[in-house]
């Protein structure tokens, strides 16, 4: 692994996908990837790239996101330390469709040659096992964001994005959940296929009725049940 003037506070060999590898490939693993600092705001990769690279995040957050083409901006998901992405090179997609920029914070990212984790993945079936669950996981949760769409109006997207962030990565304060972030307004709103204004509106709705209190990078969400 490349030297570098700051230093994860992880190993890549201990993301959870890599669990399964047995020690002499988790040597191999440590040799193969580069380890990279980038700043608040930065693009990882552009729209066009060369898909040759898998990104692992160990610290910070990181959207994938696209543009329409009157340039409005669609986040696709949020990338939370500990996960994969960038990983579409695996099966078959030659240059980037979309973007992946960080957020609020510099991030901390490893990165594998897609041909190298194609070899460690023909030599360990556990591995490409889990590889495989991952994108199927992401098929789902593409399908359920697509109908969500389809037939849910846009406070009830507010109100479910919430919900699942606090589940996924919120912590829980004694009755009550705390979700830190670093989206603004108009990244939920992307994220919601929602507009600024209404993302807003919801959130200060919620706030009068006492089921969340929200300031700069955090949302407390009072009692989860209520949340509706």
């Amino acid at each position: 692994m490349n030297a570098t003037m700051t230093k994860s506070t992880i190993s890549i060999s201990q993301f959870p996908l890599f669990d399964c590898l047995n020690e002499e490939e988790k040597r191999h693993l440590e040799e193969m990837v580069e380890f990279k600092v980038k700043p608040k705001f930065s693009y990882i990769f552009l729209p066009d790239e060369p898909s040759e690279h898998i990104y692992f995040l160990s610290k910070g957050m990181v959207k994938i996101a696209t543009h329409s083409d009157e340039g409005k901006e669609v986040i696709k998901c949020i990338i939370q330390p500990l996960a994969m992405f960038g990983e579409l090179g695996i099966i078959g997609e030659r240059k980037r469709q979309d973007l992946a920029q960080s957020l609020r914070e510099e991030v901390h990212i490893f990165s594998l040659r897609v041909e190298n984790l194609k070899k460690l993945m023909r030599s360990n079936f556990q591995l490409c096992d889990k590889v495989m669950s991952l994108f199927g996981n992401r098929l789902m949760r593409a399908e359920n964001k697509l109908e969500s769409l389809i037939f849910k109006d846009a406070r009830t997207r507010i109100i479910e994005f919430i919900k699942d962030s606090v589940l996924r990565t919120g912590r829980k304060i004694g009755f009550e959940m705390l979700l830190k972030h670093s989206l603004t307004h108009q990244d939920i709103a992307n994220i919601t296929c929602t507009s600024r204004q209404t993302v807003t509106l919801v959130l200060n709705e919620l706030r009068k009725s006492d089921l969340i209190y929200f300031n700069r990078g955090k949302i407390l969400v009072r009692d989860m049940a209520k949340l509706a």
